[in-house]
C-alpha cells in the first residue's frame, strides 16, 4: 500500500484520474490529508465508492502517537510508531511568538555526535517527506494547535536525508498545504559541506542553522566525527556562500558542555571566526545524558561567554530557553528509553 501523506497534491490528482476520477476530487483528498484526518472516512465531502478505494491503495497513519511526556513548562515530547513498527520522536513547545514542533527526519542518525542520544542506537533507515508531515498533523490532533513555526533538530541528520527533507520543505510550504512560511522552519545540520551548497542553490527561505560546538579543528572532531571530513574553515565557507546566495542569517548552534567547550579560549576562538558575517549564535545549555556522562555548563559561564561574543566580537547571541528538561528532552531519550525497554520485555 501506499503511503498517501507522501504524495503531493499533483501525484494524487494523477493518480484519482487514472482510475476515472475528476481531477478536482484530488484537491478535496489533499485539503483532509493536511487537516489532520487518521481515516478516509473522515473525508465527508468524497463519495464513498472513492473512500473505498483509497483504502483498498493507500494508508493514512504513518505516525501515530503512542507514548507522550508533558514538561511543567508544557513543553510534549511524543513518540510515534511508523508502520514497520520503528519509533522516532517530536517535541511541541509553546513561545511568546506561538507553537513550535521539533521533528525527526531519520529513524536513529549515523553521526555519532558525544553529547546526542539519537545516534546510540545506530542509524536505521530515512524518513519520508510523508512521514515527516505525519509528525506535525498527529501533533496538531493531539494539542489541538496549529503549528507555526518547525524545526528539523529531532532525531537524524536533515542533510543526510536531503531529497526527502527538501520535498517536506517544499510540501509544508505549499498553498492548500500546511501553507507555513519558509521563514519559520529552521534546518539544523552538523555540517555536510557539499549539502550545505546544494541547498544554498535551493533558495530556500529558511533558517539554516550550524551545529558547531567548538571553534577549534582538533577539539570538535573529538566530539563531531564530520569535522574530520569537513573541517571548521571548510564549513565556514559554505555557510558563506549560503549567506550570499539566500540573503538569509544563519544560525550557529553551541551547546555549552562544562570544562569542555565553555572557556573564554572557545569563545574568542568562535568570535573572531564569526566576526562581521550575518549569523546569530545561539547557546544551547545541554540536557544532560547519562550515558555521554557530559553535564551543562554553569549559568555563569553560559553568560560570560555570551558576554565575550557580544561585547567584544559583536556577534549577535542568545540563550536558548530551556523546555522539558524534567521529561529528558533531549533528542533520542525517549525513542531509547523504549527500545530498552521492549528489548527487555522480548
Amino acid at each position: 500500500m501506499i503511503d498517501i501523506r507522501n504524495l503531493t497534491q499533483e501525484k494524487i490528482a494523477e493518480q484519482l484520474m487514472a482510475i476515472g476520477e475528476k481531477k478536482f476530487r484530488a484537491k478535496q483528498v489533499f485539503e483532509w490529508i493536511n487537516k489532520g484526518v487518521q481515516s478516509f472516512d473522515a473525508m465527508k465531502n468524497l463519495p464513498k465508492t472513492l473512500m473505498d478505494q483509497l483504502k483498498e491503495q493507500y494508508y493514512l497513519d504513518n505516525a501515530s502517537i503512542v507514548e507522550q511526556l508533558e514538561s511543567e513548562d508544557g513543553t510534549i515530547k511524543s513518540l510515534h510508531k511508523l508502520v514497520d513498527n520503528n519509533v522516532i520522536e517530536s517535541v511541541f513547545m509553546t513561545y511568546k511568538h506561538g507553537y513550535s514542533a521539533c521533528i525527526s527526519t531519520q529513524v536513529g542518525c549515523r553521526m555519532n555526535c558525544a553529547f546526542c542520544a539519537s545516534t546510540l542506537n545506530g542509524m536505521i533507515r530515512n524518513l519520508t517527506a510523508g512521514e515527516m508531515l505525519g509528525q506535525l498533523y498527529e501533533i496538531q490532533n493531539m494539542t489541538g494547535k496549529r503549528i507555526d513555526h518547525v524545526v528539523l533538530m529531532g532525531s537524524g541528520e536533515p542533510l543526510d536525508n536531503y531529497e526527502e527533507v527538501v520535498r517536506f520543505l517544499k510540501m509544508s510550504c505549499s498553498e492548500g498545504g500546511l501553507n507555513l512560511s519558509g521563514r519559520n522552519i529552521t534546518l539544523s545540520t552538523c555540517g555536510i559541506v557539499p549539502q550545505i551548497y546544494k541547498l544554498a542553490d535551493e533558495k530556500l527561505q529558511i533558517t539554516l542553522a550550524i551545529s558547531l560546538h567548538n571553534p577549534f579543528d582538533d577539539e570538535r572532531t573529538q566530539i563531531m566525527p564530520i569535522n574530520k571530513k569537513y573541517g571548521i574553515d571548510e564549513l565556514v565557507a559554505a555557510v558563506d556562500y549560503y549567506i550570499q546566495s539566500t540573503n538569509r542569517r544563519v544560525t550557529f548552534e553551541y551547546a555549552l558542555i562544562e570544562g569542555e567547550n565553555d572557556s573564554d579560549r572557545h569563545a574568542e576562538a568562535l568570535g573572531s571566526k564569526l566576526k562581521g558575517k550575518l549569523v546569530h549564535v545561539n547557546l544551547i545549555p545541554i540536557n544532560a545524558v547519562e550515558e555521554k556522562k557530559m553535564r551543562p555548563s554553569q549559568n555563569s559561564r553560559i553568560n560570560r561567554f555570551k558576554t565575550i561574543l557580544m561585547d567584544k566580537y559583536n556577534v549577535n547571541t542568545t540563550i536558548r530557553r530551556e523546555l522539558g528538561s524534567d521529561i529528558n528532552a533531549a533528542c533520542g531519550q525517549l525513542r531509547n528509553q523504549h527500545i530498552e525497554i521492549n528489548t527487555i520485555q522480548e
